[in-house]
């Protein structure tokens, strides 16, 4: 179909409101790689964060009329990712939060300067799930700590403590891949 006035994102918007088969194949296409890459930032089972994508991709296409134009559509849809995502660590895991820790202890903690010869995805796989989803949730997702309390159903105090153990645990792994990779180059 040429379009031959207007937007083109309009326009496979409005097309994927009428649940045409094309346009849902369109958008697909175009988004399949960056929703399999932020379900991957969460589920590290392959074949489980592929279910968690076609789930949400299901989701997006049956629930086209609930998005209301505000703000942007890819936004709305990487959000029903996220919680197809979350959903399925729910429903198939048991998460631990840990208690709180001292905030004096917090701030003696001081930033580093890193060389990065990593791999992301291989640092996020070995954090535990609670580490994980709140890391995620706020820093890829831009989530406050209260409005990842709300949808973890946990303290704001417990998601604070689970990013700053997310973070260390990532530090001490980086770390010893470094120590390992000066290993094996002597």
């Amino acid at each position: 179909m040429k379009l031959l006035f207007g937007n083109k994102k309009d326009d496979l918007l409005n097309r994927l409101k009428k649940q045409e088969p094309a346009a849902q194949k369109i958008f697909y296409d175009q988004h399949v790689k960056k929703f399999l890459s932020i379900s991957r930032s969460y589920i590290t089972d392959l074949y489980q964060a592929e279910d968690c994508v076609i789930k949400a991709f299901c989701k997006i296409f049956k629930n086209m009329e609930s998005f209301r134009n505000e703000g942007s559509f890819e936004g709305w849809a990487r959000r029903i990712v996220v919680n197809e995502c979350l959903n399925f660590i729910k429903s198939h895991k048991t998460v631990f939060y840990l208690d709180d820790i001292n905030p004096a202890y917090l701030e003696e903690m001081y930033e580093e300067d890193l060389s990065f010869n990593f791999n992301a995805q291989e640092l996020l796989d070995q954090l535990p799930d609670a580490y994980r989803m709140v890391f995620n949730l706020y820093v890829f997702e831009d989530y406050s700590h209260q409005e990842i309390a709300d949808a973890l159903q946990i303290s704001t105090a417990v998601s604070k403590t689970q990013l700053f153990r997310a973070k260390e645990k990532m530090r001490k792994i980086y770390f010893e891949q470094q120590k390992t990779l000066q290993n094996e180059n002597y």
